[in-house]
């Protein structure tokens, strides 16, 4: 929200010395956050006058119009001499008052202007447009061209109120009373301790039976319909210029008079309005829930499909409106164009001020992807009893300004309430801030913040109707706390309960986390949430279990609106992101919970807030969820080794995923299988299958490897980038963490090195299985130390592995026809299983 002081100043007042930078150090200590405070036209110089179009040559010969202006401004110049401009505007006249600044001036931005030849000509001086004076957009696309009555010579920095200080607040979700001039004047008045000219504090005639005819079907969707008719608007009549500024530092671009005047008075009071052309409506205005499959054309010339929920505005025709979002384009108000023959320009209009359930207008809003400054408004909550007020404002502006007169009728439809109370102990404050207030103090804030406040030592508070957003106890005491100001809260560090430390879970994820760290890995803290085609991105096949997703009803993106059930892709995505920066050696990994379906639905039940949930309770809320493993994953790409005098270094690749995976399962103390495997986004000849024996049975519990070339292009991902997954739950379950002291043989070890030739298929894992299992209880140790293939040697598919075998016993000292012995027989078994040939 963008707030000018000097609008601010009409509804408070401030001292005269009072600064942007004041007023924002007093709204920061009561709780608001204004981000910044801008100085309009602080750079700006003059003269900067008012002038008058005497004449105009068109130069020819160029290759855009140029035009050769005398323009009278007064005695401005010192010589009361028309000044003579070179111009390339098209959109004013002989006769137009506009704005000039004359040679020795300074625009925004640092520009000095000076006279200089140009196309022929000197030109003194420059006529303005808004751009050029930092005003922002006024929808001329050209030249200012200002109302015949201005006088020339008169300052236009004046006239225009191009200095100023704007403040622009962020304002929070449950702060909508802050989406308006009286919302933060309010605040400014209690910061100050000064009092508040409330412009919402109107003389508005009560309904009768002469308003424009309203019907509303739902009362829970809109619960007060005020409807006002101003007739005979002047088509000629155009907004002035002191409302054209005033929009204008808010953010908005002015359009014509009855609607400006509309967006004026929204941003004054904070309430949403809507002008139709009268004449365009046909019949009563209805507000009713939208039929299945209805149309209507918004303002914005959008045609949307509307949905049974979507809260509507219609007339004998049907939906002339989205309550709360946006008008249709059936009754828009249509502005006089010269230039259009037989336009009809609006002169009856019917104003409409009404308050629409908060949660509606979000939900259509984001259903039809269209937020407006009206929806921004109501989703944050709009004072309800403001609609009159505003209402009768705008009439007032409107017979004002465009020369209308007011109808005697007034419709106002308001659904039965009740203001809202909330009681309070009047040392409920003292106790959440830990600092004694007392009951005066807190019955003042409560009524500065608008409060009716009864009672003593138990006190009932009614709420004001501009404040939806207390509804508690809590929410009063944060209202007395934030105005006694945050800062002066004494620092008291927590007393902590004694605790039994870490779980063994949380122990191990540290452990995990620390041990990839230390293999110089970077943690990577990613959003849980996906879009389903990243399966397809992935490669995943259509019946993978991966695919099945857990949706969220209000995803915080319409993109990706499901919860991840694997870490990947949002590892993968960072990866992405990061090489797209420029860093190219990368080492990822990221330990979290993934999500996943249970197969039978159950809706959570709600549990009670009067007492602590019982076991059973929190048992059937646990079953109501998704079973939420805990993963860990990493992603390579680049060097894995830099190059340097050392040596060339050496790249990323497959061997280093599995090898983060055989980390993982040493810290969890978990004995790790390794094979060949073909799953989803990797490789299909360079994957590792992962496994576990749990309970008696082997199960595979991830995968390791260089990522498919098909998923690194979908993806734009670098080249030979590999990735590991792992289920980290299953791990804990099947490892032994508890330490296991090395044990220390005092006899020696017999080594026997072997060469096996295989297959070219045959994975080395199971060659090593085989000589593991045959060669014993003596076998201590294998390692694979050479992979050969040659095809004159070996004979074509085939290769040689060559393994190092240590073998020892606890008792004695191996002789060597025992440890040949164990050899044999590891070469025996490894020759029955896979057709391994020894080398040689």
């Amino acid at each position: 929200m963008r707030v000018p002081l000097s609008w601010l100043r009409e509804y408070v007042d401030l001292p005269a010395t009072e600064t942007g930078r004041d007023v924002q150090a007093k709204l920061i200590s009561a709780g608001l956050e204004v981000e910044t405070v801008e100085h309009l036209g602080a750079d700006l110089k003059g003269p900067l006058v008012v002038g008058q179009v005497l004449t105009i040559e068109e130069l020819e010969g160029f290759k855009k119009p140029i035009r050769f202006c005398t323009v009278d401004v007064g005695r401005a110049n010192g010589t009361g001499e028309p000044q003579e401009i070179v111009c390339g505007a098209r959109n004013f006249s002989v006769g137009d008052k506009v704005v000039v600044v004359l040679p020795g001036a300074t625009l925004p931005g640092g520009f000095s202007i000076s006279a200089r030849k140009t196309y022929g000509k000197v030109s003194h001086g420059m006529i303005c447009s808004s751009d050029e004076l930092g005003m922002g957009d006024d929808g001329s696309h050209g030249i200012i061209v200002l109302p015949p009555e201005t006088e020339v010579g008169k300052d236009a920095v004046e006239l225009l109120e191009l200095v100023d200080e704007v403040l622009d607040i962020a304002v929070t979700a449950n702060r909508g009373d802050c989406l308006s001039i009286r919302g933060v004047a309010r605040e400014t008045a209690i910061a100050y301790g000064l009092p508040l000219r409330d412009p919402a504090l109107l003389d508005v005639p009560g309904p009768n039976a002469f308003g424009y005819p309203v019907k509303v079907s739902d009362p829970a969707g809109c619960d007060r319909f005020t409807a006002r008719t101003v007739t005979g608007l002047s088509p000629e009549a155009r907004s002035p210029i002191w409302l054209q500024r005033r929009l204008q530092k808010v953010g908005m671009r002015p359009i014509s008079l009855a609607v400006d005047v509309t967006n004026y008075v929204m941003m004054e009071l904070g309430q949403p309005l809507h002008a139709y052309d009268r004449h365009q409506v046909q019949g009563a205005i209805g507000v009713r829930r939208a039929q299945e499959g209805e149309k209507i054309v918004t303002l914005d010339g959008v045609e949307r499909k509307l949905h049974a929920e979507d809260l509507v505005i219609t007339d004998d025709r049907g939906p002339i409106g989205l309550a709360g979002v946006m008008g249709g384009a059936d009754t828009e108000i249509a502005d006089h164009d010269p230039s259009e023959e037989g336009a009809a320009a609006t002169t009856d209009v019917i104003i409409e001020a009404a308050h629409f359930d908060q949660v509606s207008v979000a939900r259509t809003a984001r259903r039809h992807k269209l937020s407006s400054e009206a929806s921004r408004r109501f989703e944050r909550g709009v004072d309800p009893q403001a609609a009159a007020a505003a209402a009768q404002r705008t009439v007032d502006l409107l017979v004002l300004l465009a020369g209308g007169t007011a109808e005697a009728g007034v419709t106002e439809v308001v659904a039965p309430g009740a203001p809202h109370t909330v009681t309070m102990a009047a040392d409920h404050p003292d106790k959440v801030a830990g600092v004694t207030y007392g009951r005066e103090t807190v019955v003042r804030r409560l009524q500065e913040v608008g409060c009716d406040v009864y009672g003593q030592d138990e006190l009932i508070v009614t709420v004001p109707s501009w404040r939806p957003d207390l509804t508690d106890p809590n929410d009063l005491a944060e209202e007395v706390i934030r105005l006694e100001g945050y800062e002066n809260l004494p620092s008291t560090l927590p007393r902590p309960p004694a605790g039994r430390g870490l779980t063994a879970r949380q122990r191990l994820h540290r452990r995990i986390g620390r041990a990839l760290a230390g293999a110089g890995y970077v943690e990577a803290l990613n959003y849980p949430f996906v879009s389903e085609q990243v399966f397809d991105q992935l490669g995943l096949e259509a019946d993978d279990p991966a695919r099945r997703v857990v949706k969220l009803v209000n995803p915080l993106s319409d993109e990706e609106p499901a919860l991840r059930t694997s870490l990947l892709p949002g590892l993968l995505a960072a990866l992405r992101r990061n090489d797209g920066r420029g860093s190219h050696d990368l080492a990822l990994f990221e330990t979290g919970l993934v999500f996943q379906p249970r197969d039978a639905a159950r809706v959570a039940a709600n549990l009670p807030v009067d007492r602590r949930p019982s076991p059973d309770d929190i048992a059937a809320l646990n079953a109501a969820l998704p079973d939420q493993p805990r993963h860990v994953a990493v992603v390579l790409a680049g060097a894995r080794e830099q190059a340097g005098w050392w040596g060339k270094g050496r790249p990323a690749d497959w061997a280093d995923a599995v090898e983060a995976a055989r980390t993982v399962a040493r810290e969890a103390g978990a004995e790790l299988g390794i094979r060949k495997g073909q799953y989803g986004p990797w490789h299909p000849g360079r994957c590792a299958e992962l496994t576990v024996t749990v309970d008696g049975a082997e199960r595979v519990v991830g995968h390791a490897g260089e990522l498919h070339p098909r998923v690194l292009k979908t993806l734009g991902l670098p080249a030979c980038s590999c990735a590991m997954e792992l289920d980290l739950d299953v791990l804990e379950r099947v490892g032994d963490t508890v330490p296991q002291a090395p044990s220390i043989s005092t006899f020696p070890v017999a080594t026997q090195d072997v060469a096996l030739v295989v297959d070219a298929y045959v994975p080395a894992a199971d060659v090593e299985a085989a000589l593991r299992e045959g060669a014993g209880e003596l076998l201590e140790s294998i390692r694979l130390f050479d992979v050969y293939e040659n095809a004159e040697q070996l004979g074509e598919g085939r290769k040689s592995l060559a393994y190092a075998l240590r073998f020892r016993a606890n008792d004695r000292t191996l002789t060597v026809d025992e440890a040949s012995a164990a050899r044999e027989a590891a070469v025996a078994l490894a020759t029955d299983r896979t057709g391994a040939v020894l080398r040689g």
